[in-house]
């Protein structure tokens, strides 16, 4: 079956079953004429055979009646919102809404958007005990957070906690009703991008001791779980990796974070510090912790570029500004070491990286610029394949006589090859790629 329409016909009978659970709620709720005495009396749909993806979820997560209640309560507002209406009703004798409905509103969205008290309110009624283990359902060890299902959303940390917005994440509304399995979206909720290569390891030229350093890293991949449980190591260490990569650019930091990924066959997010900073203050906080929230339990590798301007020394309090930088690189500083996964920092100077990170990394991996063999290796390999060159070419000279990073290389033969192009010619000649090394030397600040 189509997987949309199965979802469509699964959750239609769900539908039907939440509307006929939030009606006896409300009519027992208000001592009413009810169908049934308690709301637990209504059976969910039998899912059984079913081959729906939300049938797939529920039975992934052997999911309860209250499971399965609080999730269609966080997806209906997404796919049928005039469910909730009946939660609009107004109290006379303060002409306002019901405080224990709970709810929120949106911007644009003209229904009723649930809280956790509304989860409350449906679940448990006004039994206290029952109320009690609905919070449950909430904490950070339960397979809506460890799944990246459901999320609870505060404005002020000082309002109650069932005050939170109660939010669907993006990856299970899609799997919910189309079916898909995506990945998460880059944008402000998500600062970060999922980063690939077509690259192979034999691609990669670095120092043999850059190559043990990143066998360390794949070892603890592979090996990290058994150590910490098998080897009886967790009270003697935490979870996780952390990585510093540093050197000149160019001379394969990104390349490396993507090739670990790669054969780990885990996603690499490189992580936009443009969208992460902002000078307002508890804002880069937040969207810090947007992504470390959505990575915790997955099989990601967060990749933080041009680290210093996240992770940068800490200075002496002389005002409110520097207190607050502070604040931020010891916040950071937590939740990377707090991290279950792998985290890799990259930056140009390690110099800039303050001291307090260094000495939580596992390993700090130097990338040098590469020597004469390495560059020859690199010039070769990006040629490889098609590229053509004219008679008069003479990579070993090359090689022997410019300090280049792979990175400029890989420039260097972009601009001779476009150079070649413009002037109808079929191949790459010696002048062209001198042009492109005097190019890249400028750059670098170097007079050519």
């Amino acid at each position: 079956m189509d997987p949309v329409h199965a979802n469509a016909v699964t959750l239609a009978a769900e539908l039907d079953w939440f509307e006929r659970v939030l009606e006896a709620r409300i009519a027992l709720h208000f001592e009413q004429p009810a169908a049934v005495a308690d709301i637990h009396d209504l059976t969910p749909p039998d899912l059984t055979g079913d081959p729906s993806e939300y049938a797939a979820v529920v039975h992934e997560q052997a999911m309860g009646f209250d499971e399965r209640l609080l999730l269609m309560l966080a997806l209906v507002p997404h796919i049928r919102p005039q469910v909730l209406d009946l939660l609009y009703v107004r109290n006379r004798n303060l002409d306002r809404g019901f405080t224990e409905f709970g709810g929120w509103k949106g911007k644009s969205h003209g229904g009723f958007l649930p809280t956790c008290e509304t989860a409350a309110f449906l679940i448990a009624g006004e039994d206290l005990r029952a109320r009690f283990e609905v919070m449950k359902l909430f904490e950070e060890d339960h397979y809506f957070r460890t799944r990246d299902m459901l999320r609870v959303e505060h404005a002020d940390g000082e309002e109650p906690f069932f005050s939170g917005a109660l939010r669907l994440t993006v990856e299970a509304l899609h799997r919910l009703t189309s079916g898909d399995r995506r990945k998460p979206d880059y944008g402000v909720a998500f600062p970060a991008k999922r980063i690939t290569t077509r690259l192979e390891w034999d691609d990669l030229v670095v120092a043999h001791e850059v190559q043990d350093e990143i066998g360390a890293i794949n070892a603890w991949i592979r090996h990290g779980p058994a150590l910490l449980d098998e080897w009886g190591l967790a009270k003697s260490i935490k979870p996780g990796y952390r990585s510093l990569f540093y050197g000149p650019p160019g001379t394969g930091k990104t390349l490396t974070a993507t090739l670990i990924g790669k054969q780990a066959a885990a996603d690499v997010y490189r992580i936009d510090l443009s969208m992460v900073v902002s000078k307002y203050i508890g804002e880069t906080e937040k969207n810090l912790a947007n992504v470390f929230d959505q990575a915790q339990n997955r099989h990601w590798i967060l990749f933080f570029d041009e680290a210093d301007a996240l992770f940068g020394k800490r200075t002496e309090t002389s005002s409110s500004n520097d207190r607050h930088a502070n604040q931020e690189v010891s916040y950071l500083l937590q939740r990377v070491e707090d991290f279950p996964g792998v985290v890799i920092l990259a930056t140009n100077l390690k110099a800039n990286i303050d001291e307090a990170f260094a000495r939580r990394f596992q390993s700090l991996v130097y990338f040098p610029m590469p020597d004469a063999d390495q560059r020859l290796r690199l010039w070769k390999g990006m040629v490889e394949g098609g590229c053509r060159l004219a008679d008069d070419v003479d990579l070993a000279m090359l090689a022997q006589d410019h300090e280049l990073s792979g990175g400029a290389i890989a420039n260097v033969i972009r601009h001779a090859a476009l150079c070649a192009l413009r002037t109808d010619r079929d191949a790459i000649a010696q002048a062209d790629l001198l042009q492109g090394i005097r190019k890249e030397l400028i750059k670098d600040g170097w007079t050519a």
